[in-house]
């Protein structure tokens, strides 16, 4: 990942930071689906910052569907952007949804036989 843009005095949290990074590194065909990611401690390295700052920020995008991160397997890349972006709008959905009463199995039928 090149040309990493942590800046201590942005408002945004470190690991936001951390995680933007890697998106945009994502995004920007650095680091496709299907790759492995270096070690969080490397990345620690390279970025300058904690390595359970590098974590925190990795398991947010593997949350969102970008990574997968397996004991012994490492870091891959598994999705991209738009995918993380539908994903995220899924739990958003989900959230209002039983907010609002509803289970997954109403949800789902409504999706169902949404137009």
């Amino acid at each position: 990942m090149d040309g990493v843009n942590i800046d201590r005095d942005d408002a945004a949290h470190l690991h936001e930071q951390v995680a933007a990074e890697i998106r945009r590194a994502i995004a920007d065909g650095e680091a496709k689906p299907g790759e492995r990611l270096p070690t969080a401690r490397h990345l620690a390295a390279v970025m300058g910052v904690n390595t359970n700052t590098v974590l925190r920020a990795l398991r947010a995008l593997r949350d969102e569907g970008l990574l997968e991160m397996r004991p012994r397997r490492g870091i891959r890349v598994i999705g991209t952007p738009a995918e993380s972006e539908l994903r995220t709008k899924v739990a958003e959905l989900i959230r209002l949804a039983r907010q609002q009463g509803y289970t997954r199995a109403e949800l789902h039928k409504m999706i169902t036989n949404a137009p």
